[in-house]
């Protein structure tokens, strides 16, 4: 494994940009606003899933295709975004029902979809392979006794483990502001709409980023 001194370089670089609020954290919240504290933290636990297809696929050097054609990486970057946009939609005109927002043609209080959704959502956003091919080989050591494919898998678990506790925080933080807010429908309403609007604009912000 790499040295002692580049590994706490390491986990100090990805505890930073764990925490620095970004579109998984800003996803999450958003599932939470729409769905409550569980479903948030099942959409947590559905990106941290779907980071590791991003994992393996640097430890494989899968990642490299985004880079060497710019019109797959355009082509996953833009049906991420459009998912993103779908949910925040559906999100939007949903309508109550019991203490949970529901998206049409699913029961009350469903966290498997926010589940699901969220392992689409991180599987489908580029970015993240791009990172994680960026990122890693900063750290990785050619010359330590284990070969760099898991060295690849073992740093990049570790970097979606603080990027999923990020996320958890987030979820948790604002499970407690809705918990205040829940006995008024009015704010449940508000808050699923909240929740929708973020997605979009998560979305959307996919779709109009340059790279």
């Amino acid at each position: 494994m790499p040295s002692t001194e580049l590994l706490i370089a390491f986990f100090a670089t990805t505890a930073i940009f764990a925490y620095i609020p970004g579109p998984a954290m800003l996803y999450a919240a958003a599932q939470t606003m729409a769905r409550g504290r569980w479903s948030g933290l099942t959409a947590a636990l559905g990106i941290h899933l779907g980071g590791y297809v991003h994992v393996i696929a640097a430890a494989a050097g899968l990642s490299v295709l985004f880079h060497a054609v710019p019109a797959l990486y355009m082509a996953v970057k833009l049906v991420g975004a459009l998912y993103l946009i779908w949910l925040g939609v559906s999100l939007l005109r949903a309508k109550a029902q019991g203490e949970e927002a529901v998206m049409p043609g699913i029961e009350p209080k469903s966290a498997h979809r926010a589940f699901f959704e969220s392992i689409t959502v991180e599987v489908l956003n580029p970015k993240t392979a791009i990172f994680f091919m960026a990122f890693l080989p900063q750290f990785i050591d050619a010359s330590a006794a284990f070969p760099v494919w898991l060295q690849f898998v073992v740093l990049g678990t570790i970097v979606n483990l603080m990027f999923s506790s990020a996320d958890v925080v987030c979820v948790v933080l604002a499970g407690a502001v809705i918990a205040r807010l829940r006995r008024s429908s009015r704010a449940q309403r508000l808050m699923r709409r909240a929740g929708g609007a973020v997605l979009v604009g998560l979305g959307v912000h996919v779709a109009l980023q340059k790279s």
